[in-house]
């Protein structure tokens, strides 16, 4: 019998449904959107059961499209975005039916200052390296959720994630794994373990977050009303998953110590897998347990990369889309036309907010430098300069902390672009791998996952070989030693717009 594994990625736009054979290679996918609602300022929502749906309809579609029969189905694994917050009752039931994800910042100084005051945010950040703003983490959430629905908290037997919910839905099963675990704001990544010490602080009981497995540990097989939904078999076996940024480094060949890669997509970000937690109370990168037991995942980030540049096509390039043809190839070409350094126009991705390696969240994005002379192929060039600049700062916070690897694997939608990932290389001075695997990269960890729990593979070795390398590109010297002497210019131009921002957040008009 043939053994194939789905692998669901689920992300905030959605659910992909994906299947691979015992090689490892992706046969066939599916996508199906899922709505986010906005229902106040900080709020971000999304319903359980739409991501069930969107489960549901992709493996149909993709088992039509694979025409792999049921019973050849052997395993599921699952990635998810992180930080969610999805209460279930003592009947395993939703409290809830529009939850917070990842994004929502709803907490408020009421939730953070009770907890802070017990806990140093330094302490908190070295003890869990969760590195994003603290209202964001599962733990603050809770606390808002107490304060301010004190029914609905009243009632919870277990709070579980996004993905989890799901497998809780395939096996009756509700618990998590250590990577997803990690981005509670209650887990100590050297303990691997819940942090009783952070649990008090918060005021919350501790039996209401879930029990830990490892990401590779089989839940169990699919249930009867699940299989019937899914038309699956019920001998499929699933196993508990990771969070989408593990499960990426997985898929993205960073497995090992010091292996890096580079997630290009609507925000960005440069991560290394370590045998340590890479944690810098200045910077802050932020760090999730990995799916690979004793390694870390450490990533420092931008917020508005691909975003940025959508921006720029929809705002600046509106022309480009009547003239038929790749928008994006469009660009690309034009910024072309243009030398390194954009004629000295420089450009600050900062169009969504600032991070902790920013002096103040509140910096605006800019062009700067810019005067008569300037073309709108300087403006392209500047602006897919200053994303892969961004990017450079991330990195070289990260190297400060630990050796990294000269080679690194590029994955998503900006890996696509042979210019920009030659801008990658001259501006990073380091070497950038595009491999097939794309946009994968989350979904391939979570088969591989799926594949040695249930003993299908032997390792993760074979990720080595599934990924089938398709360009190099070097950097180049000249262009290096420009961009080098750019780089002070883009940080100094950085912290002026921190300041800017700070002004412009309180002027009053």
């Amino acid at each position: 019998m043939h053994k194939h594994i789905i692998a669901y990625d689920l992300g905030t736009g959605g659910c992909k449904a994906s299947m691979y054979d015992e090689q490892g290679n992706c046969i066939a996918d599916s996508f199906i959107s899922c709505e986010t609602y906005y229902p106040q300022q900080g709020w971000h929502e999304q319903k359980p059961n739409d991501w069930w749906s969107a489960v549901v309809q992709s493996t149909k579609n993709l088992m039509e499209e694979s025409n792999v029969s049921k019973e050849n189905v052997s395993a599921i694994g699952i990635s998810g975005h992180s930080l969610g917050l999805v209460p279930l009752n003592t009947n395993g039931e939703l409290l809830m039916q529009s939850v917070p994800i990842w994004s929502d910042s709803r907490p408020t100084t009421k939730e953070l200052s009770k907890f802070f005051t017990k806990v140093s945010e330094e302490e908190w950040y070295m003890t869990t390296g969760n590195g994003f703003p603290p209202a964001l983490y599962t733990v603050f959430k809770l606390m808002w959720l107490k304060n301010n629905e004190p029914e609905i908290f009243s009632q919870i037997d277990k709070v579980i994630g996004t993905k989890d919910y799901v497998n809780y839905k395939l096996t009756g099963v509700a618990t998590t794994d250590y990577s997803y675990a990690s981005g509670t704001g209650v887990f100590d990544l050297n303990r691997w373990s819940y942090s009783d010490h952070l649990i008090e602080a918060s005021g919350l009981p501790a039996n209401i977050f879930p029990n830990i497995v490892a990401s590779t540990h089989v839940l169990g097989k699919l249930t009867a009303e699940s299989a019937k939904e899914l038309g699956l078999h019920t001998e499929t076996k699933v196993v508990a998953g990771g969070v989408d940024n593990s499960c990426m480094a997985l898929g993205a060949r960073c497995f090992k110590d010091g292996r890096t890669y580079n997630s290009l997509g609507s925000s960005a970000w440069v991560a290394v897998s370590s045998e340590k937690p890479l944690l810098n109370t200045k910077s802050r990168p932020y760090v999730f347990a990995h799916v690979i037991p004793d390694l870390f995942t450490s990533a420092t980030a931008i917020f508005s990369a691909g975003s940025s540049f959508k921006w720029l096509r929809d705002n600046i390039c509106e022309d480009y889309k009547q003239s038929g043809g790749d928008v994006w190839e469009h660009m690309t070409k034009q910024a072309q036309k243009s030398p390194v350094g954009s004629n000295k126009l420089l450009f600050n991705p900062s169009l969504a907010g600032g991070t902790m390696m920013d002096k103040s969240a509140n910096i605006r994005g800019s062009f700067a430098g810019i005067d008569l002379s300037h073309t709108k192929s300087d403006l392209i060039r500047s602006a897919m300069e200053g994303i892969a600049m961004g990017l450079r700062v991330a990195l070289d916070e990260l190297r400060s902390l630990t050796t990294i690897d000269n080679e690194i694997t590029v994955v998503g939608g900006g890996s696509k672009s042979d210019f920009w990932r030659q801008l990658y290389a001259d501006i990073y001075n380091a070497k950038i791998i595009k491999t097939n695997i794309d946009q994968q990269a989350a979904a391939l960890g979570a088969a591989a996952l799926a594949a040695v729990g249930t003993g299908i593979w032997n390792d993760f070795s074979i990720i080595d070989e599934i990924h089938q390398i398709e360009n190099v590109e070097v950097p180049h010297l000249e262009e290096n030693q420009k961009y080098e002497a750019m780089l002070p210019v883009y940080m100094q131009l950085s912290g002026y717009l921190s300041e800017v921002g700070d002004l412009l957040t309180n002027l009053k008009l």
